[in-house]
């Protein structure tokens, strides 16, 4: 005889036990067991509705909900069962209610399917991980524009990079605010995403809704979205949220790999220009001196596997047919990865930069090398009415000179560079700073203090 209480909850049709190696492929719980919270306020806000439309009696709502308190209690405290026969959280949860509270557990799953289920579950984690996401972005935003508005006061020079070779001088703090501009596009991709993802699909049923007469807009508005799904099909078988949700952090792991290349490189012997924490460094077992960015290479490497998790879901959905399919079991592994790797990332990075300490002598050193004040002497001969095209080229001869007989350009005789052009002298060459060229940069969005100052200003406000 049959054993009821292990009885599979949608095993009335088979005549045979499920195979072990099946059961093992089939079943979630090991990972979606994390929904448990989810699951069990999705059930809350749908046997209450339940009850207020008349399908349930006040007395069975209060029985269930008393169980599912119960269960979520006995989850919170580590004392909950998780078994793999029962495949997932959401029959683990039901389940365990059954044993709790006896057959009427079983009218929780009135007008519900597990499609809607876990698609409420699914959508509410990722709405809040998105959510969390662009707070901990905007911390690390917080952070790099209070660096940049540190450093702006001492007014450190950087060099400013193209194809990695010495460009433009820049402002320290111009370089903060690249990234405090990126960050705020990325928090923003985040709150936009959470917003699109604010509708529940709870109530949709399997995939064509339900005969019963319930209020859908009661569980939404339960649950903390702001609408119901509009289409049931839709409801249960599209998951555009999380991947919108692993696009936004795809491309916020961008942005930190690239933080991370900055300053692995600049942290380097030959680069110099500042100095990790050794709280964010680690060692070698067998070279004493090493000071290693682990921080930022983990960062750096971690970037892949979130990229990897958007591809891996993008090529589980672009296959499957409306409406469920068990294909869908694959989109939650990489959602919890990528919000677990990021929500550390950001949280090590807020904590790193305002402790790295940056060496003010050797980014202007740097910033002087590399001929990166010849644009400044092109625009000098630009200004006086020379043809930009025929400074350019001027400049260049010089920087051919300069660069063979390994001098700087405020390095050539009067004599070599009036030879270039009868506008220039030494006492022009000399006059032309990386400070003169980072306070010339006078546009709007370029490097000179004052429009840095006003970048700064203008992230502050935004951030009120």
């Amino acid at each position: 005889m049959t054993n009821t209480k292990d009885k599979k909850l949608w095993g009335g049709r088979f005549a045979e036990a499920t195979d072990g190696l099946v059961e093992l492929f089939n079943a979630s719980v090991s990972f979606d067991q994390r929904l448990a919270e989810q699951d069990i306020r999705g059930s809350l806000a749908h046997v209450q509705m339940l009850g207020q439309v008349g399908i349930l009696t006040a007395e069975e709502v209060s029985q269930i909900e008393d169980g599912l308190n119960a269960v979520l209690t006995d989850i919170r405290a580590g004392t909950f069962e998780w078994r793999q026969d029962r495949e997932d959280v959401h029959m683990n949860v039901e389940a365990a209610l059954r044993d709790r509270i006896g057959a009427v557990a079983g009218k929780l799953h009135t007008a519900r399917s597990r499609n809607d289920q876990v698609a409420v579950d699914f959508r509410l984690f990722t709405k809040e991980a998105a959510l969390d996401l662009a707070g901990k972005t905007r911390a690390l935003r917080t952070v790099m524009l209070a660096e940049a508005e540190k450093h702006l006061t001492d007014e450190v020079i950087l060099p400013g990079y193209t194809h990695l070779q010495v460009a433009q001088p820049i402002l320290l703090s111009h370089w903060f605010m690249a990234y405090v501009a990126m960050l705020e596009r990325d928090e923003g991709r985040f709150r936009d995403a959470a917003a699109r993802m604010d509708e529940s699909p709870l109530g949709s049923s399997a995939l064509a809704g339900t005969p019963w007469l319930i209020d859908r807009h009661m569980t939404a508005k339960a649950l903390g979205f702001a609408r119901p799904t509009a289409n049931s099909l839709d409801g249960v078988g599209s998951r555009d949220f999380a991947l919108e949700f692993l696009s936004a952090c795809a491309i916020l792991s961008a942005h930190l790999s690239r933080l991370s290349e900055e300053l692995i490189l600049y942290s380097t012997f030959e680069f110099g220009f500042l100095t990790l924490p050794d709280s964010h460094t680690t060692g070698s077992s067998i070279m004493p001196q090493k000071k290693n960015p682990d921080v930022s290479e983990l960062a750096r490497g971690k970037a892949g596997r979130v990229f990897g998790n958007l591809m891996g879901l993008l090529t589980v959905v672009k296959g499957t047919p409306l409406a469920y399919n068990k294909d869908l079991q694959e989109d939650k592994e990489g959602v919890f990865d990528s919000y677990d790797t990021l929500s550390i990332v950001l949280r090590l990075y807020a904590e790193m930069l305002p402790k790295t300490v940056w060496h003010a002598d050797r980014t202007k050193a740097a910033a002087a090398r590399g001929y990166s004040t010849a644009t400044d002497v092109a625009d000098f001969l630009a200004r006086q009415g020379v043809p930009f095209r025929e400074a350019h080229e001027v400049v260049g001869g010089l920087v051919g000179v300069a660069s063979r007989s390994g001098r700087q350009l405020w390095e050539l005789s009067d004599d070599e560079l009036k030879s270039a052009h009868p506008l220039l002298s030494a006492e022009i060459a000399a006059s032309l700073t990386v400070e003169e060229s980072v306070k010339n940069r006078l546009s709007y969005g370029g490097t000179a203090p004052v429009r840095v100052r006003e970048a700064v200003d203008a992230a502050k406000a935004a951030l009120k």
